[in-house]
């Protein structure tokens, strides 16, 4: 069972990775790389390494997403007021 859900984890990986480089928007590619991340960090804790899947969640998942998401709401408030 846990096999199964593993790879169906890897392949939600490879899907959510493909999108994230083909999307035009920014906005929905930073959101899809934080989803591959968030699938990683289920994934490790299924390989039994919860110090690599909270630190997968807190810094990848979590912390880099937000800060692309800030680093892409500055540059596009610094547009609109030109």
């Amino acid at each position: 069972m846990i096999a199964w859900f593993i790879g169906v984890l890897g392949i939600a990986m490879i899907v959510g990775a493909l999108a994230a480089v083909h999307l035009k928007q920014t906005v929905p590619a930073i959101i899809a790389a934080g989803i591959v991340s968030l699938f990683a960090s289920v994934l490790y804790l299924l390989l039994a390494a919860p110090d690599v899947a909270m630190t997968e969640a807190a810094i990848g998942a979590g912390l880099s997403t937000v800060i692309f998401l800030y680093a892409v709401y500055k540059t596009r408030s610094g547009e609109s007021e030109k």
